[in-house]
């Protein structure tokens, strides 16, 4: 409860701090997509271990495959534990989180120019050349923090509007 005369703290402020953490949890070790979903664990009533080992494979674009940015995999994940479906009758969860799937797929790919880490990193980690590339340059540790911060930022805006007043968790 808010105490009388006391102003909601800005969205902006809410956004900046949990993009902030994702990237710190990035820099201590966590792969991208750990780093993106676990910040929000809360919000999907989900403890934090859970979504971690759920998200453990998606980092390196799938598993150092270079496909989907695991930033990206990260935040459809979220999606899909804040409104998916959780059975086959459920059509408006599917569709919504279809929707919203899409919209942060496009939004991101319009800020950073690619969803697939090959792209985005430069080189493909699937291979030996790639991963040692991206070693020398420290390319994850250069130019991920931005793609994992994007990530979070843009997953808040997407669930904004479905996801206001709600409590924690479905």
């Amino acid at each position: 409860m808010k105490a009388a005369g006391e102003q909601p703290i800005p969205r902006v402020s809410i956004t900046i701090k949990r993009a902030e953490e994702a990237v710190a949890r990035f820099m201590q070790g966590y792969n991208c997509a750990q780093s993106v979903s676990s910040v929000f664990s809360h919000d999907a009533g989900v403890p934090e271990e859970t979504i971690l080992r759920a998200a453990t494979g998606f980092g390196g674009g799938m598993g150092r495959t270079g496909g989907a940015c695991g930033a990206v995999s990260g935040a459809v994940l979220v999606i899909g534990l804040m409104v998916g479906s959780a059975g086959p009758d459920e059509k408006e969860a599917k569709d919504l989180t279809y929707d919203l799937t899409r919209e942060f797929v496009e939004r991101f790919a319009e800020r950073t120019g690619s969803v697939s880490c090959t792209e985005l990193l430069g080189c493909d980690l699937s291979t030996d050349e790639g991963r040692a590339r991206a070693r020398r340059d420290n390319l994850t540790r250069t130019l991920c923090p931005r793609y994992i911060r994007n990530a979070v930022e843009l997953l808040e805006e997407v669930l904004a509007p479905v996801i206001s007043g709600r409590p924690a968790g479905r």
